[in-house]
């Protein structure tokens, strides 16, 4: 994939394109469902997959008071962008003179000369523009204007549920990150840095491993199932994931989040690594002694165990019927 950060940096050869523009927070299962498209488009016609995206998100710049916490970093969105198989990705600063285009500026100076646009998708609730007074259907005003197919995609339902970015926040913050990730078609996770804790869990509960992170939407509070990936090298464990405050210690550090690794960590300590989320065991809470909290996280680790053995088992090759 290419990724360009100005339009300075743009190629000659960028277009032409199969272009959608969004925020793209999380790139859930309604942008998959817009990013396949513009793939199918792409290679139809021989064009390149291609998105238009912005950093910082544009509400910071025209109603910082309204902007949503952020589910992925603009290199993560990138990353998940690949996977749906989008082969270039614009990331676009987000400026005041950028939000003072109209409609048919941005068009035309964005889509059209800097893009290569000859197709546009985007979402039913797709706006922009100054005060975003354009909508879908200025859009495909101005594709018939400057010579590009526009195609709506309807926004995508699960169980009754539009699937959203807001509404994907929530869930995750209530802890409910299986069903998160079932609208999000992956499994929503926190990377950064390993850090050194006070030591208090390797002497008298297990050992763990510290993640500082700068994610803005973090799972509620309580001891989840995860995977755990170290970033410079790939390797990968099961484990078990604890957010809180270590209230049995009396902690007054703030906000921690430790994985015990279920398998035995070999070679050197992951210096980053991603944590992703599969599923809330229970909450967090206080217990009378380390050693009693010792005997709730073995339980935990068991229940992770059994977790893991269920889902290998229905993966497996002799489980499947064709």
């Amino acid at each position: 994939m290419r990724i360009y950060r100005s339009l300075a940096g743009l190629p000659s050869d960028f277009g032409p394109s199969a272009l959608s523009i969004g925020n793209f927070d999380g790139v859930h299962f309604g942008h998959r469902r817009i990013l396949r498209r513009v793939k199918e488009i792409a290679a139809e016609r021989g064009w390149k997959a291609s998105v238009l995206t912005f950093d910082p998100h544009p509400t910071r710049v025209v109603a910082p008071d309204r902007t949503p916490p952020l589910l992925t970093s603009p290199e993560r969105r990138a990353a998940l962008m690949q996977e749906a198989g989008i082969e270039q990705v614009l990331i676009l600063p987000f400026t005041r003179e950028l939000a003072m285009l109209t409609p048919e500026q941005f068009v035309e100076r964005l889509l059209v000369n800097a893009l290569g646009a000859r197709a546009v998708l985007v979402g039913d609730n797709f706006r922009f523009g100054h005060r975003q007074e354009g909508n879908v259907a200025v859009l495909a005003e101005l594709g018939r204007k400057f010579g590009f197919a526009t195609e709506i995609v309807p926004a995508v339902a699960w169980r009754g549920r539009v699937v959203s970015s807001s509404g994907i926040r929530e869930l995750i913050g209530a802890g409910k990150v299986s069903m998160a990730a079932r609208l999000l078609q992956h499994a929503y996770g926190l990377e950064g840095e390993v850090v050194s804790g006070r030591g208090v869990g390797s002497r008298q509960t297990v050992p763990t491993l510290n993640l500082a992170t700068q994610a803005e939407v973090i799972p509620a509070n309580g001891v989840y199932i995860t995977r755990t990936r170290d970033l410079a090298d790939g390797r990968q464990w099961d484990s078990v994931t604890n957010i809180g405050y270590r209230p049995t210690f009396g902690s007054s550090d703030g906000l921690t989040i430790e994985t015990f690794l279920l398998d035995a960590l070999s070679g050197a300590t992951p210096q980053r690594i991603r944590v992703t989320f599969l599923w809330r065991v229970r909450e967090e809470r206080r217990f009378d002694s380390p050693e009693k909290l010792r005997e709730q996280i073995l339980k935990d680790v068991r229940t992770a165990q059994a977790y893991f053995r269920r889902a290998k088992a229905w993966t497996a090759p002799a489980c499947i019927s064709y």
